[in-house]
């Protein structure tokens, strides 16, 4: 047995084997797989599966599960990168703008960065116009925004959440 990574429990600790990386791969490839079908790949019984995913959903390893939507199925066709440079990054202007983006419908995801950037967003907008609108109430109001820029994706080459 290959010991990988621990995993915290209340105060205990367990290390994660090639079985619960064997599972892991899959789940993060379809959440819907069940316990049969995945039993069937690693060599465990259902019961162990569940008992495994079970933990490895406590301790945090796995997050959450989610359904990957087509964005562009839903008249979201543009994927904008966004790299936002803060004028001031005290811890209350940091929590701010992370609040803000946390509750913005069009931002997929956000990065707090280092480097040039103090974040990096993308977004997925119907238009350019939605973009637009999204500037005027995100960035040009706010005071604390010095500069962004934005990239637009031409082409979705690869979009995954894969950590295995």
């Amino acid at each position: 047995m290959k010991n990988i990574e621990k995993l915290a429990k209340g105060d205990q600790l367990r290390t994660m084997d090639d079985k619960d990386l064997e599972i892991l791969r899959l789940v993060q490839r379809d959440a819907r797989l069940t316990a049969e079908t995945i039993s069937q790949d690693v060599g465990l019984s259902p019961a162990a599966v569940q008992k495994r995913l079970k933990r490895l959903r406590e301790s945090g390893v796995i997050e959450r599960d989610v359904s990957v939507l087509s964005p562009s199925r839903l008249g979201r066709d543009m994927t904008i990168i966004v790299d936002v440079i803060l004028e001031r990054e005290s811890r209350r202007h940091l929590d701010e703008f992370k609040r803000k983006m946390k509750n913005a419908q069009c931002v997929q995801q956000c990065y707090y960065t280092t480097g040039e950037a103090d974040f990096t967003l993308i977004l997925t907008v119907r238009d350019i116009k939605e973009y637009e609108q999204f500037t005027q109430d995100h960035f040009f109001d706010e005071s604390n925004i010095s500069r962004f820029k934005t990239s637009v994706v031409m082409d979705r080459v690869k979009v995954s959440l894969d950590v295995l």
